[in-house]
């Protein structure tokens, strides 16, 4: 665990450069719109270790999968989220020596992210080899207004010399990613221009055809004496540098304002007009105009969203920050976006879309953005439908199953790794959860038969076909399975995937049952063959069939057969030297261990929570919590939500700073690659449904509030049924208001923060 951050409710700081933390910064430091995100790398030369990246929504590479254990049904490619081109480079030349931190000695380098206000701001002083000196501050911004475009600002000082400069920004298509197969590079030039007005290179991606234009515009004010500009490119590189005088104490800035133009939303042929014109009006908007107009968007966002946390300012940074990446990861303006593993700050994983959407971030988006934007997620499973069908044909599944795909940018199943791609199949269950979910949630009834219904035949018709009756169990059992828990391969009857296999088909029972004799339900069942009789029946009988391992002496469900055969090592007892496993460990050791990389058994359990009492909770969280690693980042949120269930409010701590944290401190020791959106979307879940027990049942609003003993008091800010609530909490009391700032309730804490009997209330709304 890095502890490098500098605690602050509203930035991140980093203050001194260690280039050995450079990468993980780089992530923690990212910004982005929804539209593209890029990376915290300098804008100056860097030939030390960085990871450059800058990335457009929607653009991948469908690389081809390369094992030499090709198996039927195995996925056709591995969908890369592409680097595209590098906007933010500005080459600096002092006398003919160029600005290089790797080769300066740096001081005062401090680098802050300010959440509030949307921008990324870095200063320092280098002294060059030559012993000329300079102080340097940028400001950069991705605008969440003009969504195509990024600007930045960079003022350089002379401290201790006068002369001649050169300021060279450039706009770099020749970019590979971290991951390519054999330094394999994805982009080819389509045009390019450099003139000192407007410079730009089209690139299109190979096999999928993306176009992207990325365009730049620049001025220089203050202490600067121009003595012209000159142009260079090169294959698929354009430059423009202006040489100037400089004075010594006088400083001047750069103004770079550059734009992301994709074929996803204009012609290809218009792609250098419309980035032509993004770019002139920005950079006629000024970069002052464009930061107001950013800030004040951003305010909005904090409107619906903010969190407050009162007497910690640990906590308080880490759900921010959370917060933050969420909200300029996805915004749901284009319901063919989704969210991605790692958002706009890294290229690891690939894909654009995990069953993290539905069963992690959804979450979010319900309580925070307008209903579209929620809708937007789950409609964009309903859109790729057919594809799920064709993912599980080439399984052998028949008559319209669907299992939708593990990893995907369009659909198509795009994950390499055998156990996951075939085996971890829980995701349908997620997928069906989600339509619940914002059913529940908004109330869009319609939803269900107008989309969700089709949805949840497919993947019940799935579930009923992958399922075999035992003889010698006389159930329906499930077999050769992955689930949640990556730590344990090809199992038989995963608890939580046989429950969300259940579930499904009862959810899916019960819409038919409810829309039984619509005209628009037998339009449907018409469309899809469906024999309402035949499989209904069937899918009944696996309901009231279904084989669930349990342990009757320890009262807890079976997390697969055979769990109890393993040797039983609480976490407590690994060496530190050990962990993480997934980086200390053989993958075979790691197979054969009991440790669970994330929440399983209890994934389920916190889904279902009414189905059980709390004894049976307790007992399974008492088994199972103690053997988990938490090495993923879904997992910590989910204990974190069942421990403030049980009342035990230091491991709901523990686990909410984890998740919280899992970034700024580096807990996995993987944050160079880019940020864990999940965790970030789980911070929120372990705030929102453990800390303040926010529940939706029966489309009713309920909250059973405690107080962590490490704050004073906190509050936030909902959106449930077209209704704004603020739920304000203290050492006393929590009160609820609406957006009149009419109180709806006020439950009176006990002694111990909690409510009387570890109650809960409903909302009067």
């Amino acid at each position: 665990m890095k502890n490098y951050i500098k605690h602050d409710p509203w930035s991140i700081i980093e203050e001194g450069f260690d280039p050995k933390l450079n990468q993980i910064s780089e992530s923690i430091f990212s910004i982005g719109n929804g539209m593209f995100g890029q990376r915290a790398n300098f804008e100056e030369k860097y030939s030390g270790e960085t990871l450059q990246g800058n990335y457009v929504a929607g653009v991948y590479y469908p690389d081809k999968t390369r094992v030499g254990w090709w198996k039927n049904g195995y996925p056709e490619y591995f969908a890369k989220v592409l680097n595209a081109a590098n906007w933010i480079g500005i080459n600096i030349e002092f006398d003919g020596e160029v600005l290089d931190l790797h080769d300066c000695k740096v001081s005062d380098f401090r680098r802050e992210l300010n959440m509030n206000e949307g921008w990324l701001k870095r200063s320092f002083k280098a002294t060059l080899p030559s012993g000329k000196s300079v102080k340097v501050s940028s400001t950069r911004i991705t605008s969440m207004v003009r969504t195509k475009i990024g600007a930045i600002a960079y003022t350089v000082t002379p401290l201790n010399f006068s002369g001649k400069a050169k300021v060279t920004p450039y706009v770099d298509f020749d970019v590979i990613n971290a991951d390519s197969n054999y330094d394999e590079k994805f982009w080819v030039e389509q045009d390019k221009k450099a003139s000192d007005t407007f410079s730009f290179v089209m690139s299109s991606t190979k096999k999928t055809d993306f176009w992207v234009a990325t365009g730049m515009q620049f001025n220089i004010d203050g202490g600067w004496v121009s003595s012209g500009r000159t142009t260079a490119d090169r294959e698929k590189y354009v430059e423009v540098t202006e040489t100037g005088n400089i004075k010594e104490g006088e400083s001047f800035t750069i103004y770079k304002y550059a734009a992301n133009i994709s074929s996803m939303y204009h012609e290809k042929k218009e792609l250098s007009k419309v980035c032509a014109e993004a770019v002139a009006d920005a950079a006629k908007a000024g970069f002052d105009q464009l930061l107001a107009e950013h800030v004040a968007a951003w305010a909005k966002k904090w409107e619906k969203s903010d969190i407050i946390i009162d007497g910690d300012v640990s906590a308080q940074q880490g759900i921010r920050f959370n917060i933050f990446q969420m909200n300029q990861t996805y915004t749901g303006a284009d319901e063919r976006l989704n969210i991605g593993p790692k958002g706009f700050t890294g290229e690891k994983y690939g894909g654009s879309t995990y069953w993290d959407t539905e069963a992690y971030c959804l979450a979010f988006y319900l309580a925070t953005s307008d209903q579209k934007v929620a809708r937007n997620l789950v409609l964009y499973r309903y859109k790729h439908l057919q594809k799920a069908i064709e993912n599980a044909q080439k399984l052998g599944f028949t008559n319209g199953a669907a299992l939708y795909p593990m990893v995907t940018m369009n659909g198509e199943e795009c994950h390499n790794e055998w156990e996951i791609t075939f085996e971890e199949i829980h995701r349908n269950g997620a997928i069906a959860y989600a339509i619940y979910d914002y059913i529940n949630y908004h109330g869009d009834h319609d939803y269900l038969l107008d989309y969700g219904l089709e949805v949840l035949i497919g993947i019940s018709r799935f579930w009923a076909q992958r399922v075999n009756w035992s003889m010698d169990k006389e159930k329906y059992v499930m077999l050769g399975v992955t689930g949640p828990n990556e730590y344990e391969n090809n199992v038989n009857n995963n608890w939580y995937t046989s429950k969300m296999a259940v579930w499904t088909l009862k959810y899916t029972l019960q819409g038919l049952e409810k829309h039984k004799g619509d005209a628009k339900l037998a339009a449907l069942l018409d469309k899809i063959k469906f024999d309402l009789d035949k499989e209904t029946k069937k899918w009944q009988h696996i309901v009231d069939e279904m084989y669930f391992g349990f342990d009757a002496e320890r009262g807890i469900f079976l997390q697969q057969d055979g769990f109890l055969d393993k040797e039983l090592i609480q976490t407590k007892d690994l060496p530190a030297s050990e962990r993480p496993i997934n980086q200390k460990w053989s993958w075979d050791r790691i197979l054969r261990s009991c440790f669970i990389k994330q929440a399983d058994t209890l994934q389920g359990i916190y889904l279902f929570e009414d189905e059980f009492d709390l004894d049976t909770i307790e007992r399974n969280f008492d088994f199972y919590e103690p053997m988990t690693v938490h090495e993923s980042s879904l997992s910590p949120c989910v204990h974190a939500i069942l421990a403030s269930k049980l009342g035990r409010k230091e491991k709901a701590y523990e686990m909410y700073i984890r998740t919280a944290r899992l970034d700024l401190d580096d807990y996995n020791n993987d944050t160079e690659d880019g940020c864990h959106t999940t965790s970030m979307a789980g911070t929120w879940m372990a705030f929102a449904k453990g800390f303040a027990g926010m529940r939706v049942r029966n489309e009713r609003l309920y909250f059973s509030p405690y107080l962590p003993d490490q704050w004073e008091g906190y509050a936030f800010s909902i959106k449930f049924r077209e209704r704004n609530l603020t739920i304000k909490a203290t050492k006393e009391h929590v009160i609820i208001t609406n957006d009149s700032s009419e109180s709806l309730n006020i439950f009176i804490f006990d002694n111990e923060h909690t409510l009387p009997g570890n109650g809960e209330v409903m909302v009067n709304i």
